[in-house]
């Protein structure tokens, strides 16, 4: 399979975002804000989100806050697009070209292709994506031969990476602590690398919780070895999301990880339904903060600093400090991390978020190695 189509199949990652923002499709003109900024500033910094939109509770809803905050403190006004479908990427990319933007960050893996070939075919813009390396990886010739070297392959794009196996290991000992019957389980929408890390690090936590403890708490939905699991087909909350759900909590799981953005409502759905006590890890964003109508069954979640990392592009470009060295969130430099227990302090073992921050010291300093297939490379 060649890199093109390839990348063309795979969706990315849904994501959150703000109720009240104006959305817009690829045939409308972008949505601007001032931010209180000079409107006549040169630098212009745009947006495009997947078809998860800026209203998910997540991912795309963290990478416009992300934009709209370094607006803001620079000064000046951002313009973003929403995509309704997968049809949309190449057409809104194109529209944040024509609007003259100096750079446009595109949100989520599935506009991979769609980023690639726009930066490119317009060398003077700058690009970044969040949650694609902008490789050749994976690349073949005529003849099937790979060509790929895992290299950013286009001097005017940055990938935005988050090695979230680090915060996931976090999640998983905290649920494999905090779980009654003995089983936890996690699920995804697309068996992508955005989706995969995640549930490495969830496995391997409990793992080592397991090792640590004597216990022997079983994840069910995911085999790290084989890399197979359980899987919606997608990213939005219904039947299929809700099935899975149902699926884990039919084999004792009492702690779950839906990873794909709103998929966790449907897991909520079925957590509800059941009514024994079962709890949600959130993922991308703090969940309790985000979804007040699911706060009472969330335990924590492993967040991703999205916002974080868009913003600190934003203003090295602006700032003239472009590259497109990867930037890499991490336990260390706060791109990723576990979100308090809310609700739950008072339930969860007393030791345990000293057990936590102990964990994460060993992470940070590599006395405990996170590995997952999908890691970002360093």
């Amino acid at each position: 399979m060649t890199l093109t189509s390839r990348k063309a199949s795979l969706v990315g990652l849904a994501a959150i975002a703000a109720g009240a923002l104006t959305l817009v499709g690829c045939a409308a003109a972008p949505t601007g804000t001032t931010s209180g900024g000079d409107s006549n500033s040169k630098f212009l910094p745009c947006m495009v989100s997947d078809d998860g939109g800026f209203d998910d509770h997540s991912f795309n809803q963290l990478g416009l806050q992300g934009l709209q905050s370094a607006a803001k403190d620079l000064g000046v006004k951002e313009k973003h697009v929403q995509s309704g479908s997968a049809d949309d990427y190449a057409p809104n990319i194109n529209t944040l070209v024509s609007a003259n933007c100096n750079l446009i960050v595109t949100v989520g893996f599935n506009l991979s292709q769609a980023t690639d070939t726009a930066a490119k075919a317009n060398p003077d813009i700058k690009f970044a994506i969040v949650d694609d390396a902008l490789d050749n990886e994976g690349a073949t010739d005529k003849d099937g031969k790979p060509t790929g070297d895992g290299k950013v392959d286009v001097k005017n794009g940055k990938p935005i990476l988050f090695d979230t196996a680090q915060a996931a290991f976090l999640g998983g000992y905290a649920a494999a602590s905090y779980s009654k019957t003995g089983v936890v389980g996690t699920f995804g929408g697309l068996q992508i690398p955005p989706v995969t890390i995640f549930m490495d690090g969830f496995a391997e936590g409990v793992k080592y919780f397991n090792q640590q403890k004597g216990k022997d708490v079983k994840v069910v939905g995911w085999d790290v070895d084989s890399q197979t699991g359980v899987f919606t087909g997608g990213f939005a909350a219904g039947v299929e999301a809700k099935t899975a759900a149902q699926g884990l909590l039919d084999q004792n799981a009492d702690v779950l990880m839906p990873v794909g953005g709103p998929i966790y409502q449907s897991a909520a759905e079925a957590i509800k339904d059941q009514n024994k006590g079962s709890v949600l890890v959130g993922v991308d964003a703090d969940v309790y903060q985000t979804d007040p109508t699911v706060d009472d069954i969330i335990l924590t979640s492993v967040q991703k600093g999205v916002d974080a990392g868009v913003a600190a592009v934003v203003k090295d470009t602006k700032n003239g400090k472009f590259d497109n060295t990867p930037y890499v969130g991490t336990l260390k430099n706060g791109g990723v991390k576990l979100a308090p227990f809310h609700n739950f302090e008072s339930k969860v073992d007393p030791k345990l978020a000293g057990e936590i921050k102990d964990i994460q010291s060993k992470i940070e300093s590599g006395d405990i190695k996170v590995t997952s297939k999908a890691s970002p490379k360093q």
